[in-house]
């Protein structure tokens, strides 16, 4: 399977003599039919600062719709585990962070190791949805493959997610099925929350940002309204706002008590 040559997985390793002497690492993960193109800057502006950083290649992704189409939420979630696990294992903290259906994940990590993240950053992320032609997925799956795809949701000119055309049925049906169990668990974390919201986005509606919000337990909330970007505002307009926020974020939530 050939794989786009922007979809390549990025990896930094620490620089402890930039970040006080600790080792810190970031997770970070792209967004349903998207690639690591959409995170990769983001990373890049981490790893300046001397965090540990991973943007993993979600299976599926950064290939053919049809293949992420064989694919479900288990092999996505398990692909940023086994990421996660390498910067656990060779960082004194980590921080996740996700866009869309990668801040899902990383929610739904959070929930699972709150030992382990020392706080968590979403961009745009979803677990839920008004739409109401989401309740035919059960049925349509089976009848049509695809639907016209939902990348490339981005305000600023000449920017490509370079995502998928096409929204594969059966693995976005995948995808919400995980809904309900995140929303379930959202009490276990605990972790420092940032979560960045564009005030116009085309793919993710608002019934997601009360939902999480009002479940997690973190005593540590900051929300950012994005006012220049849309959905993918990872490499928008507020990019840089995003990677600055993040950053004092991360460098907060990781020092030393």
């Amino acid at each position: 399977m050939t794989v786009h040559p922007l979809a390549t997985p990025f990896s930094a390793p620490a620089r402890p003599e930039l970040t006080g002497g600790r080792r810190v690492g970031v997770l970070l993960s792209h967004g349903f039919t998207g690639q690591p193109a959409s995170m990769t800057p983001w990373g890049q502006a981490l790893a300046e600062l001397g965090y540990a950083v991973e943007v993993p290649r979600l299976p599926g992704h950064g290939t053919t719709w049809e293949e992420l189409n064989t694919l479900t939420w288990a092999d996505w979630y398990g692909e940023l585990t086994s990421a996660f696990d390498r910067l656990v294992a060779d960082n004194d903290a980590v921080v996740v962070g996700g866009l869309s259906m990668g801040g899902a994940l990383v929610l739904r990590l959070a929930a699972d190791r709150p030992a382990d993240v020392a706080g968590v950053v979403v961009v745009n992320p979803a677990v839920a949805t008004k739409r109401l032609d989401v309740k035919l997925l059960p049925v349509l799956k089976h009848l049509v493959k695809s639907f016209p795809g939902i990348a490339n949701d981005i305000k600023k000119p000449g920017v490509e997610e370079h995502g998928y055309t096409r929204t594969p049925l059966k693995a976005i049906h995948s995808m919400m099925q995980a809904w309900p169990g995140i929303i379930e668990d959202l009490p276990k974390i605990t972790a420092p929350l940032l979560y960045f919201r564009s005030t116009e986005d085309h793919v993710v509606d608002e019934k997601s940002e009360p939902i999480i919000l009002g479940g997690v337990s973190s005593k540590d909330v900051t929300v950012v309204r994005l006012e220049n970007s849309y959905h993918v505002a990872t490499i928008d307009n507020d990019a840089e706002k995003i990677y600055a926020d993040s950053a004092a974020f991360v460098a907060r939530v990781t020092a030393t008590p």
